[in-house]
This record gives structure tokens, C-alpha cells and sequence, in this order.
């Protein structure tokens, strides 16, 4: 049991059942180091739902309420983004689309979180064709409920909407009453939101894709469950299409299917 001084009982068992089931739903892969995190996260559905143990929680869990499983797998995951995070994928995109001779071109982001990233990809889009109104549809995707809900609204705090040039803020934003900013109507009508769980047998998106952006995703998988992965991407992609990963990310398992072209930018293996 760790530590004695904590309100809920949460013993090493406890914790292992929370790792198997985040596992056999969601493949992502908890290491022991994620002890405290997990206890903090958990911690307020207890409160919640005025549980007194772990135990109890997970009886919860195991009786199959879809709805606690849905906010218990929201606690679990992690949603860390910002606008234009890692900007030089954005130069590479901007350069693609102006270079590709295509009427339409179609983007998956497969971890969206709270919507700062296909927004980026939006306004990137906007950019490189000159108007509101490009011929580029993005498809973002989360196993986050909350989050995804937050980034169909487009509605973030001033301090973050303003690291960004105030060329950019005045062009795709509208400042709402409370001083924060929601992304003007044509770049939200360009995202359709939607949740996906990736290691789920059907994915509701439909190939063939221009781009797909799975950024400080593998880091949460196993090897080979970013196999399974990455097998699938491949041919929701076009030929000509590119993969884009974090940074502390490498596809090297997965050379049969992904070949390195730039940083941390793949793009399909020649068969």
C-alpha cells in the first residue's frame, strides 16, 4: 500500500488491475513509475461517485457501466498539445500541399486532444492556398470524449492564442466576451471531430489520406501494438502521402511499411 498518509486505499494490485484494463482497451501501456499519476487521476471519480477504496471502484469498472468505463478511460489518458507544437511539420505540410497537383486533399490527425493541433493544420491549409476556404478536409480524432467536445468548439485562453503571430490571431480568430478566442466558423467547418480508439478492429475513417499525423502517440503503445498500428496506416495513405511522429518517436520496427524522409517525418516504403 502506498503511501499511508493517501485518503483512498490503493494497493500494487489495485494498480495492476488498472494497468491490464487500460491495456486490453486502449493499448496503453502503463509503467510502475505511473503509480502516483494514476492514484491522483483516479482519485477524483472516487470522490465523484463517493467510493471509499480502489477495490470498490474497480467493481465499478468490471460491472460494465459504459459510461464510468468512458470518463475512467478520459482520466487515463494524456493531453498534451499546443498550437503549431513541433512547427517545422507544418512547413513540411505548407510545402506539400502547394506542390502536390491535387483538387482535394484529405488529412487525418489520429491524436487531436483539444483541437489545437488540426487547427494548427487548418490554418497551415489556409495558409498555403491563400483563403478561409482551401480545399483540404481533416479528420481529427481522440479516445477522449472531453477533449474532442473541446475542440469541436475551437475556444481557447487569450495566453495561448497569442503565442502565435498577431497576423495569424486577427486572421482565424474571433475574440469572444470573455476575452477568450474561438476559430473563426470556415476553419472549424474544415475538422470533423470524432472518436477513435486506434487499436480498435474498425476505425471509422476512410483512407486515402494526404497526411496522417500520429504525434506523441507510440510512445503509450508497446512495440506491438505500434506494429499493429502502423500496419494499418499504410494503406489508408496515398502513395505520395507522409506520416508525421513525434519527436522522441522512431518507426524502425516498422521499416517494411515506413521509410524515414525527414525529421520525424515517414513516408511509405517502396513494395
Amino acid at each position: 500500500m502506498l503511501p499511508l498518509n493517501r485518503e483512498f486505499e490503493f494497493t500494487h494490485a489495485d494498480f495492476e488491475k488498472v494497468r491490464t484494463m487500460i491495456y486490453n482497451y486502449a493499448g496503453i501501456a502503463l509503467s510502475e513509475s505511473k503509480h502516483d499519476m494514476v492514484y491522483g487521476r483516479l482519485a477524483k471519480r472516487l470522490r465523484a461517485l463517493n467510493l471509499k477504496t480502489f477495490q470498490q471502484y474497480l467493481h465499478v469498472l468490471e460491472r460494465g457501466d459504459p459510461k464510468e468505463f468512458e470518463l475512467f478511460t478520459n482520466s487515463m489518458t494524456t493531453n498534451l498539445t499546443s498550437f503549431f507544437r513541433e512547427a517545422h511539420h507544418f512547413d513540411i505540410l505548407a510545402r506539400y500541399l502547394k506542390e502536390q497537383r491535387c483538387a482535394t486533399f484529405s488529412i487525418w490527425c489520429s491524436a487531436a486532444s483539444t483541437g489545437e493541433e488540426p487547427y494548427s493544420l487548418a490554418i497551415t491549409a489556409c495558409e498555403a492556398f491563400d483563403t478561409l476556404r482551401p480545399p483540404v478536409k481533416i479528420i481529427a480524432t481522440d479516445l477522449d470524449t472531453n477533449v474532442l467536445e473541446k475542440g469541436r468548439l475551437g475556444i481557447y485562453p487569450a495566453e495561448e492564442v497569442k503565442k502565435m503571430s498577431p497576423q495569424r490571431v486577427s486572421r482565424f480568430f474571433n475574440v469572444q466576451p470573455d476575452g477568450r478566442y474561438q476559430l473563426k466558423q470556415e476553419l472549424r467547418d474544415m475538422i470533423t471531430f470524432r472518436r477513435l480508439n486506434l487499436i480498435e478492429p474498425n476505425w471509422s475513417v476512410r483512407g486515402p489520406f494526404d497526411a496522417i499525423f500520429c504525434r506523441n502517440v507510440m510512445i503509450y503503445f508497446d512495440k506491438e501494438t505500434q506494429y499493429k498500428i502502423l500496419q494499418r496506416f499504410a494503406p489508408l495513405m496515398k502513395p505520395e502521402g507522409l506520416l508525421y511522429v513525434g519527436h522522441s518517436e522512431n518507426l524502425y520496427h516498422a521499416a517494411e511499411f515506413f521509410k524515414l524522409q525527414g525529421k520525424t517525418v515517414y513516408e511509405l516504403a517502396k513494395r
